[in-house]
């Protein structure tokens, strides 16, 4: 009991750290906008590598992460784990990028740190946020060359076993902004192994990384076909 608790007040009082130092470099007026986004994927991954080692979570990395940037990776979602472990994944390659996430996580009680973080919101309800949105996003990728986005193609955290429809954002952002695609899948249960941890031995967490997907309108066909050669 007291391990869930202790890991639990960690996240928190480290988060709320964290959103300090995000305004900060959101605040400065003397960097570049490229220069703010490095800084800031920078410390999301100071963050998230914090978290997994008081979790004693290790990741193991199929494939390839690829050497060049302005690379969509589509990754499947199942716990806020998630973004951790990919953090930790990019923080070994220096990957500047930015999570695309619901309005609704920005309105969460943790949507400070997505606000102030870097991460870009899109209100799938409304057709003047969707336009806004897709503004954003060219507007970042027009300036900062070596910009990744990463999206949960899903569209929502998914609780169940099997891959959800994907949503057509993934496949517009790519396809308006001559993105290629890396399909990401993390072969694990997160929201599971996040109840369980901190781990008294290592735990490790296996994501597996595709080839690179040029053609937008492959995306889905492509990363189920990672999946069953992955689960299989």
């Amino acid at each position: 009991m007291f391990k869930q608790l202790k890991k639990y007040l960690y996240m928190i009082i480290l988060g709320k750290r964290y959103i300090k130092i995000f305004r900060s470099i959101f605040a400065n007026p003397l960097i570049s906008l490229r220069q703010k986004h490095k800084q800031l994927s920078k410390e999301r991954q100071n963050y998230s590598n914090a978290v997994l080692k008081l979790l004693n979570i290790e990741v193991q990395i199929h494939g390839e992460v690829p050497k060049n940037d302005r690379i969509l990776y589509a990754i499947n979602h199942r716990s806020l784990l998630d973004i951790i472990v990919m953090e930790h994944i990019f923080s070994k390659h220096d990957k500047i990028g930015t999570w695309i996430a619901k309005q609704e996580l920005f309105d969460a009680f943790y949507g400070e740190f997505f606000k102030n973080s870097g991460c870009v919101s899109v209100d799938l309800e409304s057709k003047k946020g969707l336009v806004s949105f897709f503004k954003t996003i060219k507007y970042l990728l027009s300036n900062i060359f070596d910009l990744n986005i990463y999206i949960f193609p899903e569209g929502e955290r998914n609780k169940t076993d099997e891959l959800l429809p994907f949503q057509a954002g993934a496949q517009k952002i790519a396809k308006s902004n001559n993105l290629d695609i890396v399909p990401v899948y993390i072969n694990d249960r997160l929201e599971r192994v996040f109840q369980e941890a901190p781990f008294t031995t290592p735990y490790v967490v296996e994501v597996h990384f595709g080839a690179v997907i040029e053609n937008p309108q492959e995306l889905e066909e492509k990363y189920k076909n990672l999946v069953q050669e992955v689960t299989r």
